[in-house]
């Protein structure tokens, strides 16, 4: 293979595609074959990780003492179509209530991205080491072992509870963190993002567990089920980048430091995340502080944001691979992405405090927000692939590494502004929450890029 010119450009990575597409059998296409299999049981892992990280914050409304720590949002006291029938129901008289400030339930929320911050870096270099069937599937059974004994440890004191999540935290960072690697290997550049975002769009995690183990193989070549023409289509066009990551080399970590469009990636994740930690963390709570609603009904309207960013998403990523053959550049494919996925999120939520508050108002806001913010799954979150395709694994890792940091300080910081001022403390979380999202998001459309960069390329570094 010709080493590429330092000065090649992005010209050099459009012939590259068009070299693959080449030699790619046009039956290797189907959405009935392997690599789409493996994409819909990552799905179905996300699914269950995600379940497990964010079931507190739904229990949280009926796990506090809501007489001693009421919010207050404009003195609005409106009820959802029906009445006061629909009131909740008393909570039954086994179930124990806690005396938890929104402070400390920020520090409860925020626990587990404490343990998650430290593992995704890692945990994509050691998946791209050993493998992700391996890393993925070990942490995921951890994860449900220590879901399972939350309870107890919320029994036990709070210092128990905040040390359990942790430490899932820690393991969840390499279910996310680690399941990167494989898209190295399974994934043809034209079809990255739709099956990133079917991957990301999301006690079973034990029963689960077994399946993984079964059905998940680290690249084709090692697949027993897979089809032949399928194997060839990905191989093939994969087949530089497969020669180039095949070159054990050293992480070129001083030219990583230096990298303006890799250091956007991350400034602009940590930006979203910090809007998608408001979103997972505070949206039952927000509806219990507007309208007077049992947990069951809580939990329906909350979920009800999520299904539709789960369709979006995947959606998502079809139309920036179809935008991808109609021969539209991949840079401004990313931050098309990356823009859709931000500011129109963050803009309505800062703009619902100034509202009047009602059902229909707040719970569609609350959904195109939520519903639009997985458009990054095609933007930044995929980006470090297309800057290092030999370092992939263990930049995303460290990107949303770096980024999972929002998630650690969004509920902290949140919930220290509400517990000081419970009647303008949404609007305060809102307008923070805008100013940080906006910033990390012109700081990518400025830097971004989609290049090959220089020290990602077939080349020897002469050093660190």
């Amino acid at each position: 293979m010709a080493e590429l010119s330092p000065t090649a450009g992005e010209s050099n990575y459009s012939q590259d595609i068009q070299v693959d597409e080449k030699l790619v059998p046009k039956k290797g296409l189907s959405l009935c074959s392997t690599r789409y299999g493996i994409a819909l049981i990552i799905h179905v892992c996300n699914f269950i990780a995600a379940a497990q990280s964010t079931v507190i914050n739904i229990t949280m409304v009926a796990m506090v003492n809501t007489t001693d720590h009421q919010f207050q949002f404009n003195g609005s006291t409106e009820q959802l179509p029906g009445g006061p029938n629909n009131a909740p129901d008393s909570l039954p008289a086994e179930a124990p209530t806690y005396d938890w400030s929104p402070q400390i339930q920020g520090i409860i929320f925020a626990s587990a991205a404490y343990g998650m911050t430290l593992t995704m870096a890692l945990s994509g270099y050691l998946a791209g080491r050993v493998g992700t069937k391996r890393v993925v599937g070990v942490s995921l059974f951890a994860s449900s072992l220590l879901i399972i004994f939350s309870p107890l440890a919320a029994e036990l004191g709070l210092i128990s509870l905040i040390a359990t999540r942790m430490v899932q935290g820690l393991v969840q960072g390499s279910i996310f963190g680690g399941q990167n690697a494989l898209w190295e290997r399974w994934g043809p550049p034209h079809e990255r993002s739709r099956l990133c975002t079917i991957a990301l769009s999301g006690g079973i995690g034990c029963v689960y567990c077994p399946f993984w183990f079964i059905l998940i193989y680290d690249d084709p070549v090692s697949h027993p089920w897979i089809n032949v023409t399928e194997k060839e289509y990905i191989i093939s066009s994969l087949a530089q980048q497969i020669h180039v990551s095949s070159q054990k080399q050293p992480l070129p970590i001083k030219a990583m430091l230096k990298s303006l469009p890799l250091w956007s990636i991350c400034v602009c994740s940590f930006g979203h995340q910090w809007l998608v930690a408001i979103l997972i963390t505070y949206t039952p709570t927000y509806i219990s502080s507007v309208f007077s609603v049992s947990i069951r009904d809580n939990g329906l309207l909350s979920a009800l944001p999520f299904i539709i960013a789960w369709v979006i998403g995947i959606l998502g990523g079809y139309l920036a691979d179809f935008l991808l053959t109609k021969n539209v550049r991949l840079v401004t494919v990313r931050k098309i992405a990356t823009f859709l996925g931000n500011f129109p999120s963050s803009a309505l939520l800062v703009a619902l405090p100034y509202l009047p508050p009602s059902y229909i108002t707040t719970m569609t806001f609350l959904t195109l927000s939520c519903g639009l913010s997985p458009l990054c799954q095609s933007g930044i979150y995929i980006n470090a692939l297309d800057l290092a395709p030999r370092y992939s694994s263990f930049l995303m890792g460290t990107t949303r590494g770096l980024a999972n940091i929002a998630a650690l300080l969004a509920p902290t910081v949140s919930g220290f502004l509400l517990n000081q001022d419970s009647e303008f403390g949404w609007r305060n979380v809102f307008l923070l929450l805008f100013a940080i999202n906006l910033s990390g998001l012109i700081f990518y459309l400025i830097c971004g890029d989609a290049v090959v960069q220089d020290w990602a390329k077939g080349r020897k570094l002469t050093r660190l």
